[in-house]
């Protein structure tokens, strides 16, 4: 059974521009596309004249505009539509269960301004279960991307700790036709950050970076089996992950970072790199989690 690509929409540019993105995602990969709307029926405490019906009919036209958008675009492609009544993080976080990837819009104006995430955003990159793609909008269609773009991956720790970001990345990657850049940063470690054993390694290897092009060149090794048709370009540099990724996905069709999937006494947490890149980055940005 094929997995299904999700996408949230509200009404939103941004929402459509996502629902674009993700429908010419589904396409090139010949996956289900599966469009999912929320809304909630909450009476307010203060005295505004509230029309239960005509919100209900708003929330159903939603979800038809853009089913209808997608059919006029994609003609191709395997559409279902879903309403939920309910809150959207929660609702998106039902709907996604299972799914490839979770596909949201985000508000954003330059580079350095950033995105404007919001807090469902960030609760659902959070929380999902799925690689999340954050879509950055231009007047409700996807920013303009390079044609023949790389995607773009950050590689970081071990063989298994990185499998299913590279494996996300291999596919897009492969989907696309397109090189991928495989980006490992480092830093200089402070005094007691390596163990004697690690260090004693990297000292076997000729010093830091060649032990950092060892680590990325054996995290590749099986999704290069796997993937044979697509050209790699091993990327190690030093300096500070988030810095080092924006600068190598300038250009980039896609960026794909990874999220640790712990909980901490205040809740879920994107982590740093990913959390940089989400504000910053000018092409989508697939966050995905992994132990």
């Amino acid at each position: 059974m094929k997995r299904t690509l999700v996408v949230g929409v509200d009404g939103s540019p941004e929402s459509r521009a996502a629902a674009d993105w993700a429908a010419r995602e589904a396409v090139r990969r010949d996956l289900p596309l599966h469009v999912v709307h929320a809304w909630l029926w909450q009476p307010l405490a203060h005295p505004l004249v509230q029309d239960r019906d005509a919100e209900a009919q708003r929330a159903d036209d939603i979800l038809r505009e853009a089913e209808g958008e997608l059919i006029h675009r994609y003609p191709g492609l395997a559409l279902t539509v879903e309403f939920f009544s309910d809150m959207p993080v929660p609702a998106l976080l039902q709907a996604s269960k299972g799914a490839e990837m979770l596909v949201l819009g985000t508000r954003g104006h330059s580079a350095l301004v950033g995105f404007l995430l919001g807090s469902y955003g960030q609760q659902l990159i959070a929380a999902a279960e799925c690689p999340v793609v954050s879509v950055r909008s231009a007047h409700g269609r996807p920013v303009a991307l390079p044609e023949l773009g790389e995607v773009v991956v950050g590689q970081q720790g071990g063989v298994e700790e990185s499998a299913e970001v590279l494996r996300i990345a291999f596919e897009a990657a492969a989907a696309r036709k397109v090189p991928l850049r495989a980006v490992r940063a480092w830093s200089l470690p402070p005094v007691y950050g390596y163990s004697p054993g690690s260090m004693w390694i990297a000292d076997q290897l000729g010093g830091l970076e060649p032990y950092e092009k060892a680590a990325l060149e054996q995290a590749l090794e099986p999704l290069r089996l796997r993937y044979p048709e697509v050209d790699v370009v091993e990327h190690v540099e030093q300096g500070s992950a988030g810095h080092v990724l924006l600068t190598a996905s300038s250009d980039a069709q896609l960026l794909v970072v990874g999220r640790r999937v712990r909980e901490s006494s205040v809740g879920m947490h994107v982590g740093s790199v990913a959390h940089a890149v989400l504000h910053h980055s000018a092409c989508p940005v697939a966050v995905v989690p992994h132990p």
